[in-house]
């Protein structure tokens, strides 16, 4: 039967254990920090990406403009 000290330096054991393959995470500030900044960044690309769309639009809005008053003409 196991006693108290045993249990006690079973208990050491899975701690320090427990610790070396947790060590490279980041805590949870750290985690929440890095998160922000990831979906700010995300946040802007987005936002980039809906301008350049309305862009495209806009010049594809232009080139059936221009093509109906080409064919006008002809």
């Amino acid at each position: 039967m196991l006693t108290i000290k045993d249990l006690e330096e079973i208990e050491k054991i899975v701690d320090e254990k427990l610790d070396a393959k947790i060590k490279h995470l980041p805590t949870k500030d750290e985690f929440y920090e890095k998160m922000d900044e990831v979906m700010g960044e995300l946040k802007a690309v987005r936002e980039s990406q809906e301008i350049h769309a309305n862009q495209h639009a806009e010049i594809n809005d232009e080139i059936s403009k221009i093509k109906k008053a080409i064919n006008r003409t002809v």
